[in-house]
């Protein structure tokens, strides 16, 4: 079901309206390479004149040089950018609709990840972007998902650099079933007391929210991951210890780590690292194939996560089956079928991101 078909969109509609991109993207290569060589001969006398008649120190030549090649190399490089971008939102607009979503490559984030923010999610950063909004229904269930890249600056003045420190999706979908708490599931150990040195805090506070650390009655859930709420009871009913293998499976498919999930608002929200997803933008005609395939691998692997730590109405954990490979979660558990969940609340989402559960989507 959310597997898109490869083949039969590359031999269809968008096959067809790629072939019509080749002149377009040949174009973005010739600009490019003209801007290139233009851009070349006038930085010659340019940097001539910055090293023989200037009087500045070696690094501030260095620098500046570096400067003057990065904004040709920038110039140039425009027209191909542009035109993968093109490429890139045809290919993952025929996939959404082959899957019944939606695509925009724009994306004004809301609330989702202003909890995000809150409860510790993400990192403190100085600098975001964000890209790839993928939303609609899935099972039922209203969601939205996209990538964010998230930058810290280091240093200051000239020396500065800008490090990531978050890149990867961000997923909001409505939760299967009624909750009024507040539930925070992340990797072990992230909240320790007394700089690491005794053990797990007891609780933790985020904008002046406490949430308590819960006990667990399954001790490999507890080895790998924390789990601290506003409702003891409730948190032990939500957060069912099986979310283990898929989040740890998620984490494997895409050489990630540190996938963390809130329970909020009727709603679950997650942050996963996986890098840079859904570029299957290209300016060879030739990886089309390949982008289309990775791209739909990228988004079913992520719907897969969010449905499969998602519950029914009636409790059951959703996880849909698979057909095998790399970015495959792990099987549902025995007696949990597809054919159980609830349509539920039938809502279409708002195109622009933002907002929880049954109101906010």
């Amino acid at each position: 079901m959310m597997r898109a078909d490869v083949q039969g969109l590359l031999g269809g509609q968008l096959g067809s309206w790629l072939d019509g991109q080749t002149h377009m993207r040949e174009q973005a290569r010739e600009k490019a390479q003209s801007r290139w060589f233009y851009g070349a001969l006038g930085l010659i006398p340019v940097l001539a004149f910055l090293w023989i008649a200037l009087d500045f120190s070696f690094m501030s030549n260095v620098v500046l040089s570096a400067m003057a090649c990065g904004g040709v190399y920038s110039w140039g490089q425009k027209p191909i950018s542009d035109a993968k971008t093109t490429v890139k939102v045809g290919i993952n607009s025929a996939i959404a609709e082959n899957l019944g979503v939606h695509y925009e490559h724009e994306v004004v984030p809301g609330e989702e990840f202003e909890a995000c923010r809150t409860y510790g999610l993400v990192p403190k950063y100085d600098r975001e972007e964000f890209e790839d909004h993928w939303y609609g229904e899935l099972e039922g269930h209203g969601f939205q998902l996209y990538e964010a890249h998230l930058e810290e600056k280091k240093g200051s003045g000239n020396h500065h650099r800008w490090v990531t420190v978050f890149q990867g999706a961000i997923i909001c979908m409505q939760f299967g079933r009624q909750f009024r708490s507040t539930t925070l599931l992340q990797r072990a150990g992230k909240h320790k007391k007394f700089f690491g040195l005794g053990g797990k805090k007891d609780h933790v506070k985020f904008a002046g929210h406490r949430l308590d650390f819960v006990d667990q009655v399954h001790p490999a859930f507890e080895d790998v991951f924390d789990l601290y709420s506003d409702d003891q009871v409730e948190a032990r009913v939500i957060a069912h210890p099986s979310y283990v293998e898929h989040l740890i499976a998620i984490e494997k498919a895409f050489d990630g780590d540190d996938v963390r999930v809130l329970f909020t608002r009727e709603s679950i929200v997650i942050a996963v690292e996986s890098g840079d997803l859904f570029e299957s933008g290209s300016i060879d005609a030739i990886e089309d194939e390949e982008r289309v395939a990775e791209a739909s691998e990228q988004f079913a692997a992520l719907a897969r996560l969010a449905l499969a730590i998602n519950q029914s109405e009636r409790g059951r954990i959703i996880a849909s089956p698979t057909e095998g490979g790399a970015a495959d979660i792990a099987p549902p558990l025995p007696g949990n079928s597809v054919a159980e969940i609830s349509a539920g609340d039938r809502r279409r989402v708002r195109r622009q991101a933002g907002g929880f559960g049954r109101k906010g989507l």
